[in-house]
Parts: C-alpha cells; sequence; structure tokens
C-alpha cells in the first residue's frame, strides 16, 4: 500500500491548508527512505509529497538536507535521466532547496554537474530549460560547484543552445538566450579562488559565447549610453589571465574573420569585449604588444555605423594614458585620414563625437612633436578646435586639454592652424559666456596661457580686449576660476 499511499499524500499536500498537519504528522521524514526505492511510480509520488509538504518552509528544507535527501535526488536523475516525470521532479526539489548554503556543500560532493549537463542538452521545452538555468545559477554561487560546473562542460553545452536559438525572434527563445547568457556570466565572474581554475577551462566556444551575449548590449551602446554592463566590467577586471591563454588573438581571428564575412553584430561584440579588456593599464600594454592596434584598424574600411562606433570607442580606450599606443595611432596615416573624413563628414553624429574624441585623446596622451606634426598634416586641428564649442562639457574640456598639451610640444607647427580655425576668438566667446561650465573656462585660460607664447596669437589675444574678460572673471563665484583668470592676467602682463 506503500505507493498508494504516497500517492493519496502528494494530492493531499496540494492543499495549502493541509501542509501543516503533514509535517506535525512527521510524514516528511517517513516518506524520505521512500526515495531509495527502485519502484518509479513510488519514487515519483514520494518526491511529490515532500516537495509539496516542504515548499516554501525553509526549516523544513534545512532539516530534508540534514537527513540526506540531496544524494537521493542526484540519484534519481542519474538512474532515471529518461523519465520525464521523475526527472522533472527532482528538478523542481533542486530548484527549492539550491539556495541553502548546505545544499550546496551537499551536492558539491555529488556529480550533479554532469547531470544538469546532461539535462541541459536533452531538454526540449522551454519550462525544462528554466527550471535547470535556475538551479545552475543557484549552484554557480558557490566556488567548488563553479569549478565542477565548468569542469562537466556547461560553458559548452550553453553555447549550444546559444547557437542554436542566435537569431530568433521568438520570446521564449529570446528569455532562453537572457537566461543561458547570464548564467555564462556568472561562470566567469569567479572569485581569486576560483578564477584560475576557470579560466584554465575556457574555450573558443566560451570565448564565443561571451561575445554573442555582448552583442546583445551593442543597440544600447550605440544609441548614446557608452557605458558597458556592470557584469562585463567585473568580469574583464576578474579574469586578466585571460590574456595568457591568448584570448585576445582568439578575438582577433574572429574579428578578421567576420569583417571577410560581412556579419557587423559580431565584429560590435569583439570590439567590446576588446574594449573592456583594455581598460586596464596592464592590459593596454599587454595588447600593444600584442599588435591589437594593427590588426583592429582592418576595420576603418567598414562602412556600418555601429562598428565605425565601436572601433573608435574601443582606440580611444586603448590610447587612454598610453602614451607608446598615442604615438603608434598618431602616425598612421591611414588612420588620421579616416579620422578627419569622420570628423567633417559623417552623417552620425556618434561617429563624429566619437572620431572627434579619440582624436583629442591621441593629442592628449602623446608625448611626440612627430604626432602633432601628422594631425596638422591631416588637417585634424580645425575639427578639435571645433570641438571646444561642443554641447558637452566633456568633450569640450578633451579638446581644450588635448590642444594645450599639443601646444606645449609643437606650438610652432599648431600656430598657422589656430590663426586659421580663430580659436582665439572662439576661448574669447568661451570666457564671455555665462552658461560655459567653470571647468571649462579653467581649462580655456590654461590653453590661453600657452598660446601667449607665441607671438602671432598673443597678439590675436590683446588685440581682442580678453585682459577685459578676464578682469571680470576675477569676481566670479568659483575659486578655479578666479584663479585661472589670474595667472592668466599674470602670464599676459608678463609678470610670471
Amino acid at each position: 500500500c506503500a505507493v498508494k499511499a504516497a500517492h493519496v499524500l502528494s494530492e493531499i499536500a496540494k492543499n495549502e491548508e493541509m501542509k501543516i498537519p503533514c509535517i506535525e504528522a512527521d510524514f516528511v521524514l517517513a516518506l524520505i527512505p521512500l526515495l531509495e526505492s527502485t519502484d518509479q511510480e513510488m519514487l515519483l509520488h514520494a518526491g511529490r509529497a515532500i516537495g509539496r509538504i516542504c515548499y516554501d518552509n525553509r526549516s523544513l528544507q534545512e532539516e530534508l538536507v540534514k537527513v540526506g535527501v540531496i544524494p537521493s535526488l542526484v540519484r534519481i536523475l542519474t538512474d532515471y535521466a529518461e523519465s520525464e516525470p521523475l526527472v522533472h521532479v527532482a528538478l523542481l526539489a533542486l530548484y527549492n532547496l539550491a539556495d541553502l548554503d548546505s545544499a550546496k556543500e551537499a551536492l558539491s560532493m555529488t556529480k550533479v554537474a554532469e547531470q544538469l549537463v546532461k539535462q541541459l542538452r536533452r531538454a526540449e521545452s522551454h519550462e525544462r530549460l528554466e527550471i535547470v538555468f535556475e538551479v545552475l545559477q543557484a549552484l554557480a554561487e558557490n566556488d567548488a560547484l563553479k569549478v565542477q560546473l565548468v569542469d562537466a562542460g556547461v560553458p559548452e553545452a550553453l553555447s549550444e543552445i546559444l547557437l542554436r536559438l542566435q537569431g530568433s525572434s521568438q520570446a521564449e527563445d529570446t528569455c532562453i538566450v537572457k537566461a543561458a547568457s547570464d548564467l555564462i556570466v556568472s561562470l566567469l565572474l569567479g572569485g581569486t579562488k576560483t578564477g584560475p581554475r576557470l579560466i584554465a577551462n575556457f574555450t573558443k566556444e566560451t570565448v564565443r559565447l561571451v561575445i554573442l551575449y555582448h552583442s546583445k548590449m551593442e543597440s544600447h551602446c550605440f544609441q548614446g549610453k557608452d557605458s558597458l554592463n556592470s557584469e562585463f566590467t567585473s568580469l574583464y577586471g576578474n579574469c586578466l589571465r585571460l590574456f595568457q591563454l591568448g584570448v585576445i588573438h582568439q578575438l582577433l581571428d574572429l574579428l578578421e574573420k567576420h569583417v571577410r564575412s560581412g556579419d557587423t553584430s559580431v565584429q560590435q561584440a569583439a570590439l567590446s569585449a576588446l574594449q573592456s579588456l583594455a581598460v586596464p593599464v596592464v592590459s593596454k600594454v599587454q595588447m600593444l604588444e600584442e599588435g591589437v592596434g594593427e590588426r583592429i584598424e582592418a576595420l576603418l574600411r567598414s562602412e556600418s555605423p555601429p562598428v565605425q562606433f565601436k572601433l573608435l570607442g574601443t582606440l580611444r580606450t586603448l590610447a587612454d594614458g598610453q602614451a607608446e599606443a598615442a604615438e603608434l595611432l598618431g602616425q598612421d596615416p591611414l588612420l588620421l585620414d579616416r579620422l578627419v573624413q569622420w570628423c567633417g563628414g559623417s552623417d552620425h553624429s556618434g561617429i563624429c563625437g566619437e572620431a572627434n574624441r579619440l582624436l583629442a585623446a591621441i593629442l592628449h596622451h602623446n608625448r611626440s612633436q612627430e604626432v602633432v606634426k601628422a594631425i596638422q598634416a591631416a588637417q585634424g586641428v580645425k575639427y578639435l578646435v571645433s570641438m571646444t564649442t561642443s554641447e558637452q562639457a566633456a568633450m569640450q574640456n578633451e579638446a581644450l586639454n588635448a590642444l594645450a598639451i599639443a601646444s606645449a610640444i609643437d606650438l610652432e607647427t599648431l600656430e598657422e592652424s589656430f590663426k586659421e580655425s580663430q580659436l582665439v576668438q572662439t576661448l574669447h566667446k568661451l570666457l564671455r559666456d555665462d552658461n560655459t561650465s567653470p571647468e571649462v573656462k579653467y581649462n580655456s585660460m590654461g590653453l590661453l596661457c600657452r598660446l601667449l607664447n607665441s607671438g602671432d596669437l598673443r597678439q590675436e589675444i590683446e588685440e581682442g580686449k580678453i585682459k577685459d574678460t578676464l578682469e571680470q572673471l576675477c569676481s566670479h563665484s568659483n575659486a578655479d576660476v578666479v584663479k585661472g583668470a589670474t595667472t592668466t592676467l599674470e602670464v599676459l602682463r608678463g609678470e610670471t
């Protein structure tokens, strides 16, 4: 009668009001031994009854783990992997228990990872996949289990799912893609103990999976939200050892392959991954040594605005704070020619802005006269002067600082361009405009001090009555503006 009794209990436990009487009657402890049965009907009813009685009851769930229910559930998954009803019951039970630290510890002593990979590969319904994803996501919070999941091939199984569903517009498939992508990020975000072990198990397919996930973010970045997903920022910050495994060249190989095939979504995604990897200073140095700058410039011929946008952002990140990178980029005639085209002729404002920002970054971070002369020869100076009047204060400051540094390096080369582009008059307008931010005013005066080293430009400054404006700014409400105005007046008068 045990099978029938278990069946009755599983039906009774559907009723919320009957759960407490079942608990008080110690039915849970009586049912647990039945999970060792070889009778599939017994396992099904006993598993359902236990799951329903213990649902949303943390103390009972802790008790289940304590009395050894975890090995029984994994045994069911192992021995009856082809039985849909039994697998469903076991997965639901693991889903309810997986958040418990005690359950994670018990599961780490089993081969649950291998069984979950099997279920990922044989799942035919979205519902089954979602349950497996939920269990895996909970287990991925545990370092020991995270390593087991990677060793068991979870990343490869997830990659197969993503590749199978790639391009589908169905809402259910989109949910699965998101869940699989989120899970791979969880696996990659390893701590100091598990990170090296996880990275050692990375494969090209895993890298491709990351790229595919990242490509889902591109439309947001391209629409002006130029900030990477915070999870990916942590991911790449924690996985610098990817370099040691040649991941950079895998990304570049993938990038070049899709440049030839014309697949712009993967090009954007690969560039995004490279841009993220280029954020730490140590990464920039290694990426330069790997020849990343030269290889990604192959994309200069791309006519896709999203790819152009991401290319410019990647190169700017690479140049940020690295004089060597800025000097390499600043002496590349093909790059400078393309940049100047985008600065002046792009139909997309985002491309134009990024091109200007990259030009400014190259000047800002370089220390070479050759770069200043190359940008001057490419006729890029006038675009940086125009950038000082941008609607965005950040871009104004980037242009002003870049021009100030370039003037300190080689003012003589830039002098004629500054006069033709009416830089002095532009700076005067910025200083007089009440809507100009204090930081922009301060940086404008810093550039003015550099220009005073040129006889012709000094004459323009003196004739433009900028001195009167500077004297007015000496009573400005912002302390930095007052300091800048005072210093600039001293330089103008020859006092310093």
